[in-house]
């Protein structure tokens, strides 16, 4: 059985969400999403707008996924080891880069393949979130 893994914050889920993890799902037998916790959002030195739990039931609910667990740390490494996957899924953004690069090497080492899966042109949260803000008057990190 091939076991896929990819992360996210999956903030705002939107169309480029369910691409990225039905074309996860059809690289694997089975496809565990790591969900950022909150308090690892601020690595991106921004704030989740929806709250984990509900990110979290959002992604386990979605037909592609069979398993949805908190991500804790970015050790994308140690996390493919635990949950014995052998292909981690990531974002064309970070292809080519020396940082990859060495993750490649580390993966392969394990016996792990890396494959990059190009962003939906045109749709972020990011993109999303800048939208309320100028039509809604949300600012980051507004729950209400």
């Amino acid at each position: 059985m091939k076991i896929g893994y990819t992360t996210g914050v999956f903030d705002l889920f939107h169309i480029g969400h369910l691409t990225l993890l039905k074309n996860c799902k059809g690289l694997c037998d089975k496809l565990i999403v790591g969900v950022t916790v909150d308090d690892l959002v601020t690595y991106k030195g921004k704030r989740a707008m929806i709250p984990f739990e509900d990110r979290i039931e959002i992604v386990r609910s979605c037909k592609y996924v069979d398993a949805a667990v908190p991500q804790y740390d970015m050790d994308k490494l140690a996390s493919c080891k635990k949950l014995g996957a052998s292909v981690l899924f990531v974002g064309d953004d970070w292809y080519g880069t020396e940082k990859w690069k060495e993750y490649e090497k580390e993966f392969t080492k394990e016996g792990i393949k890396i494959v990059y899966f190009p962003y939906t042109k045109g749709i972020s949260s990011t993109k999303i979130t800048e939208a309320l803000k100028n039509t809604r008057g949300w600012v980051e990190g507004d729950r209400k």
